[in-house]
């Protein structure tokens, strides 16, 4: 019932990107190369008046398709505006296979991903379907290097933190040792975004919609060889601020300890983690295996689709992207939620 419900939302793919990044010439390739999708495109920039709407219409069979909100950020002053939007789209929604909600080069996803999930009037008609970050391959390493005041974060390093998918934009314009230096780098800072390389921002559409890559079961199919390396401190001497850290260990959670453990991690460092997943084992719950995903504060938890396997390896994992991330204090954290066999947990007091 809940599979049935969720095919019923129309999918959001939200598309971030640093100004120059070839957004706007990304929505124009996918609203001229394809026929199979009817997408309704949400844009907006700093301003006024509109820059990109002209660009992006002349793409549209009717133009009256394109909704411009141009009085602001969508993440942040227009948070109302784009309920409304969506709002006013309710029933027209399944007039479209999908939504292309195209933000300004300064937007953090993370209020757009929460308006969605927790406002009724939007979680009962929408979802997230990924988060996709357009990328300037010639120029993203000196934003990602760029120094911010004291409390200000860079916009760069967030966006391919938060990011399902990242499109690797302008591939012509650099080497290939430079090119592939800069995919060794994102895949430090997001160990879970798939890096695409593209040309003018021309992009397989079979591998960008409809994927529901934004999803507490995406970690299932995690690659291993990510926690291995983790585990054996190959990634020990990472620099970068913002990076992926895996843990994982055999065993069941004691289910009180790690609720306490989440809480408190949630309080105190929510602002420097971006992005969440876990695949859980809890002591009591039988076959059930449990996952979540996270954007900052905001958690989704649950039952996965399938149970554990009779003799299957009861293997908790977690990623956690974010800032200034210590590894050996997560994991000896989660550690202290283990179940012991004589009915305690392992937490000390």
């Amino acid at each position: 019932m809940a599979d049935e419900k969720k095919s019923d939302l129309t999918p959001i793919t939200v598309i971030t990107g640093f100004l120059g990044a070839g957004k706007t010439t990304f929505v124009n390739y996918i609203l001229k190369e394809q026929n199979e999708w009817k997408i309704c495109v949400l844009e907006n920039e700093f301003g006024e008046v509109s820059i990109d709407d002209g660009l992006v219409a002349e793409s549209l069979d009717t133009p009256e398709d394109l909704i411009t909100m141009d009085n602001g950020c969508v993440c942040c002053s227009v948070r109302g505006d784009l309920v409304r939007t969506l709002g006013s789209l309710t029933k027209r929604r399944k007039d479209f296979d999908a939504i292309l909600l195209e933000t300004t080069g300064l937007a953090d996803p993370a209020p757009i991903v929460y308006t969605i999930q927790t406002n009724p009037k939007m979680s009962d008609h929408y979802r997230i379907d990924s988060i996709v970050c357009l990328a300037d391959c010639k120029h993203l390493s000196l934003h990602l290097d760029e120094k911010k005041p004291e409390g200000s974060v860079n916009e760069a390093l967030q966006q391919v933190a938060f990011a399902d998918k990242i499109l690797l934009n302008k591939i012509d314009l650099v080497s290939e040792e430079a090119r592939e230096a800069l995919k060794q780098r994102l895949k430090t800072i997001n160990q879970f975004a798939t890096v695409i390389e593209t040309e003018r921002s021309r992009a397989p559409l079979g591998q960008i919609l409809g994927l529901n890559t934004f999803d507490m079961e995406s970690i299932l199919n995690y690659d291993p060889s990510f926690f291995e390396s983790q585990a054996s401190g190959e990634q020990q001497h990472n620099l970068e601020l913002v990076q992926s850290v895996g843990i994982e260990f055999e065993g069941n959670l004691h289910a009180q300890w790690f609720n306490m453990f989440m809480m408190d991690l949630l309080r105190e460092r929510a602002a420097d983690l971006y992005r969440t997943k876990g695949l859980l084992s809890f002591h009591g719950q039988g076959a059930t295996k449990f996952v979540f995903q996270g954007v900052h504060e905001q958690i989704n938890f649950g039952p996965a689709k399938e149970p554990w396997k009779e003799g299957e390896v009861r293997k908790n994992k977690f990623v956690f992207i974010g800032k200034n991330l210590n590894r050996a204090e997560l994991t000896k954290s989660l550690m202290e939620c283990m179940y012991k066999e004589d009915g305690a947990p392992a937490k000390k007091e």
